[in-house]
Formats: structure tokens, C-alpha cells, sequence
């Protein structure tokens, strides 16, 4: 049963998609392109690739005409700015988009990992925002997977470790 004051209560965050529909229900139906950086809470199971906290980059690119070829070339233009060749792409499904893909980048050890979910938001999500006209491209970059694989660790957790030794043989390293 619905109440208001359940409906009321401070809730941890699992996605960045809230901050995404503010900022186009004040940028309007015209061209654009946003991003936002923030952290995310999930209920996973802790492991190598999973943590219950984890950092995202959530990107938008509203316009006419957009396909979702555009929105792969996108990811795959990020993939090589970052000094990443091999891309791969498989269908997926998220409640915001439609049709959605996971993108995944290679780890030198581990192999494919899912760093690049993406879609086009569907019509339902931006009619509200008063977006009838463009196009939105999204996607939501993991910045701790990102940097697993950048920086060739096998398991994320570690990327928070306490040992001052390992910390310091990334002190100079450019993601």
C-alpha cells in the first residue's frame, strides 16, 4: 500500500537517470549534450566487478535525427580516446531506453567487462520532460570498471585499499 510518508523517505541513489531527467526538463526540446558524475548504491553481491557503491558517468546527447548508430559511435569514439581498440557491443535491456546496449571493453586478464551501458531514452521517459521533437542518446560509463581495466587490477575492491605501497604505484598514472 502506497503512503506518503514511505514515499517521503531519503533513499540511497541506484542510478544517475533522476539528475538526467532534471537537467533536460530545464534544457527543453533542443539540441544538447550533458554529463553528470556521481556515485550510485546498488544491493549486489560483493566481488571482484561488483561493489555496493560505485561511480558513474552519465552522458546524454539530445538532437534530431539521432540513430543508434550514432550512439555506438559515440561509445566507440570514447573506447579509443581512452586508448581502448577493442569494443564490443550486445543487446541488452534497461527500463529508460529502448533499444539498449551493453558495451564491454577488453581487461588484459579478466577478459570482457561491461563498462558502457547505453540507449535511446524512449518517448514515454521524455514526453513528460516536454521533449517531443530530439532525440536523447544515453549512457551510463562505470568509472570503477573503467578504471580496473586501465590500470590492469582484477579486482575493484582494491582500488580502495588501505595499503599505502599499492596506492602509490598509480601516483602518476593518466586514465
Amino acid at each position: 500500500k502506497w503512503s506518503e510518508e514511505d514515499a517521503s523517505r531519503i533513499i540511497l541513489r541506484s542510478q544517475t537517470t533522476a539528475v538526467t531527467a532534471h537537467i533536460l526538463a530545464e534544457h527543453g526540446d533542443k539540441p544538447g549534450k550533458f554529463f553528470c558524475i556521481d556515485r550510485n548504491f546498488r544491493p549486489d553481491v560483493i566481488d571482484a566487478k561488483h561493489l555496493l557503491e560505485f561511480h558513474q558517468c552519465e552522458g546524454v546527447v539530445l538532437g534530431e535525427n539521432l540513430t543508434f548508430k550514432h550512439l555506438l559511435g559515440y561509445l566507440k569514439e570514447f573506447a579509443k580516446a581512452i586508448g581502448m581498440e577493442e569494443v564490443k557491443f550486445m543487446p541488452s535491456y534497461f527500463p529508460f531506453t529502448e533499444p539498449s546496449v551493453e558495451g564491454y571493453l577488453k581487461h588484459p586478464d579478466l577478459g570482457w567487462i561491461e563498462v558502457l551501458p547505453a540507449g535511446i531514452l524512449r518517448p514515454e521517459v521524455l514526453r513528460p520532460l516536454g521533449i517531443k521533437k530530439c532525440t536523447a542518446l544515453a549512457w551510463g560509463i562505470g568509472i570503477t570498471r573503467l578504471a580496473m581495466i586501465k590500470l590492469n587490477i582484477k579486482d575493484m575492491r582494491d582500488l580502495f585499499s588501505n595499503d599505502i605501497g599499492f596506492l602509490r604505484d598509480f601516483e602518476n598514472v593518466m586514465l
